[in-house]
């Protein structure tokens, strides 16, 4: 796979998780968001190209819930994936931007 830039900024997160393969349930860790796209460790195995439905438990908040990701890398020996949002309802899209928003100003403080 050719060499290309993310079009968005990832941040540090790490949140417990649970996703849906086939008629399994996976449980994992969200160790990374961008506006469109997450770094997942879980449980049950993805492959590239395949969709699942996540749920990411966020501390002292709602949780999101990602109606359908494509895993667009995967790293199978740690078993990491790399998601990408492709169905959302528009609330939870604002969420999540808004929280890619909060987690951008509390890097911007911490660099001054």
């Amino acid at each position: 796979m050719p060499f290309t830039n993310r079009p968005f900024r990832r941040f540090f997160i790490c949140c417990p998780t649970t996703y849906r393969v086939g008629l399994r349930e996976g449980y994992g860790m969200i160790w990374n968001l961008s506006v469109n796209g997450w770094r997942l460790s879980g449980d049950v195995p993805l492959r590239v190209g395949q969709t699942c439905p996540l749920t990411v438990h966020l501390p002292n908040q709602e949780s999101l819930v990602v109606a359908a990701a494509i895993v667009r890398w995967s790293r199978d020996w740690d078993q990491e994936y790399g998601l990408e949002t492709l169905v959302v309802n528009k609330q939870t899209q604002r969420r999540v931007e808004q929280l890619v928003h909060q987690l951008e100003q509390v890097a911007l403080e911490s660099i001054e």
